[in-house]
């Protein structure tokens, strides 16, 4: 079944190691495997590489980039549709509406950002939609590390562990995602 997967990813390429080629792969097998691409809107970083990767195999991509980030993110005018949104708030607003399930790659406090508020409306019973870190070289262990924490001093049962996905791979992204389905 094709998905709209939206990918929270960095806008910039990462260091020391270069992050680009993994968002580019990602882009690429969501495209064929024909999901729709859902992500941030810019044409930089590894932002630009998904969407390069994805409308390059075939694929749908969505953006959403608000005006303030317009040009400083390069908005993606080369997608299958770019949205400006007023703010920060409604570009993620639209990006998890749009979605059927949620794709981390390696990013920026966005991207946490942005995998916080999944994880928790998921906890709060907003969405039941798989939500996938692709843990390339530990990438997200501390983010892991940290919602341990925050269980051991009671602040969350160790469940919410439960509601999100690591997968080593992109294949094993692919697959996590797959076996998930989606809003069907």
């Amino acid at each position: 079944m094709a998905l709209a997967v939206c990918v929270f990813c960095g806008s910039r390429a990462g260091q020391p190691h270069d992050y680009r080629g993994l968002a580019a792969a990602a882009g690429q097998r969501l495209a064929q495997a024909g999901h729709r691409v859902v992500y941030g809107g810019g044409d930089v970083g590894m932002m630009g590489a998904v969407a390069d990767a994805a409308m390059a195999a075939g694929g749908e991509v969505t953006g959403f980039i608000p005006e303030r980030l317009l040009e400083r993110e390069v908005g993606h005018r080369g997608i299958t549709q770019l949205s400006i949104t007023n703010d920060m708030f409604e570009r993620k607003r639209l990006m998890i509406e749009e979605s059927d399930a949620f794709l981390a790659l390696p990013g920026g406090l966005g991207t946490v950002d942005e995998v916080l508020d999944v994880v928790t409306l998921k906890q709060l019973g907003y969405h039941d939609l798989p939500i996938v870190l692709l843990d390339d070289r530990g990438y997200w262990q501390p983010l892991v590390a940290l919602v341990e924490h925050v269980t051991r001093f009671g602040f969350a049962d160790a469940s919410v562990l439960e509601l999100f996905t690591l997968a080593g791979t992109i294949d094993a992204a692919m697959t996590a995602i797959g076996d998930a389905g989606g809003r069907g």
